[in-house]
């Protein structure tokens, strides 16, 4: 059974840093997409950054040049390297598996078959 298990979250100040890692677990073939969403209670969950199979990144507008989505195949583990942090930043934040796929991973939520827990990221001045 495929598990993703985020951790890294936390509270940080205004400027501060965090790396978010999800470690993947319980399959033979490497998903194809894998990607951190964010979301709000109440809200739809907002696709953040993904990679994919051919390590082709995708980031929202809102975090280009501040947060970085690298995967150490190795070691089956996602990261999210979260820099200049603000405090709209904060959220909860998910770790997203696409086992099938081709060309750019999809910022649709409902594209992703697996999903982990979350991990809470608070930014405050």
């Amino acid at each position: 059974q495929v598990q993703l298990a985020e951790s890294g979250g936390g509270s940080v100040q205004i400027g501060g840093s965090l790396r978010l890692s999800c470690v993947a677990s319980g399959y033979i073939s490497s998903p194809y997409c894998m990607a951190w969403f964010r979301q709000t209670p109440g809200k739809e969950r907002v696709r953040v950054a993904s990679i994919d199979g051919n390590g082709n990144m995708r980031y929202a507008g809102s975090v280009k040049g501040r947060f970085n989505i690298s995967k150490d195949n190795a070691e089956n583990t996602l990261h999210l390297q979260m820099n200049t942090l603000k405090p709209e930043d904060s959220d909860m934040y998910y770790c997203a598996a696409r086992f099938v796929g081709n060309g750019m991973c999809s910022p649709v939520a409902a594209e992703y078959n697996y999903w982990g827990r979350g991990t809470q990221v608070t930014v405050s001045s």
